[in-house]
């Protein structure tokens, strides 16, 4: 079986992971910082991979701000060829 295919987050799956207290400290709606410790990098690696199209589905722009949808953030760095 291929490694990355045996990787793949199911929705329900990732939605499972944030229904007890990570819920609570990663909400739907993260800004910039919680989505950096979220994924366990450093904030300007967001803003880099949101500057390269990287991120692109899983970001909005809010005024001068970013917000991230949360489970489509880690869907798409779990689960596509990032």
């Amino acid at each position: 079986m291929d490694g990355k295919k045996s990787l793949k987050l199911t929705m329900g799956e990732i939605s499972a992971a944030c229904s007890d207290g990570a819920g609570k400290q990663y909400p739907p709606i993260l800004t910039t910082q919680q989505a950096a410790e979220l994924v366990g990098v450093p904030i300007g690696t967001i803003y880099a991979w949101s500057s390269q199209g990287r991120l692109k589905g899983c970001a909005r722009k809010v005024g001068k701000h970013l917000r991230f949808f949360r489970d489509r953030l880690i869907s798409r760095i779990f689960n596509e060829d990032f």
